[in-house]
């Protein structure tokens, strides 16, 4: 876990951190690939994926306090689906594992932000 809290973190909130993490990781080495295509269609996923790692990354604070992250988590996990949306119209395994990254995140982000 990259924050730690005084109390120990929810289980859920602990998950959401994971995944966040994960899915911005991911969404650098996606962003980081598409950039090495001679493919100028691959502009819109290496941005989306660049603003779901920014948003992923924006939630990490708020999820480690407990405190305020419902509506951050609410546009991370809609930022992640099109993110992934984007991702999964090409068959490349770097991207495909972006995607999968990014639904993760969604997932739990939207846990977080009915909770």
């Amino acid at each position: 876990m990259i924050f730690m809290t005084s109390t120990l973190a929810p289980e859920q909130t602990r998950e959401c951190i994971d995944a966040c993490t994960e899915c911005a990781i991911a969404c650098h080495t996606c962003a980081d690939h598409c950039t090495q295509q001679a493919d100028p269609q691959m502009l819109a996923c290496i941005r989306l994926c660049l603003s779901c790692a920014d948003a992923c990354m924006a939630c990490l604070p708020s999820l480690a306090r407990a405190a305020n992250y419902q509506q951050l988590c609410q546009a991370c996990a809609d930022l992640c689906d099109a993110c992934a949306t984007e991702c999964e119209r090409y068959d490349d395994e770097i991207m495909r594992q972006c995607a999968q990254a990014c639904r993760r995140a969604a997932q739990a982000c939207r846990q977080m932000a009915a909770a």
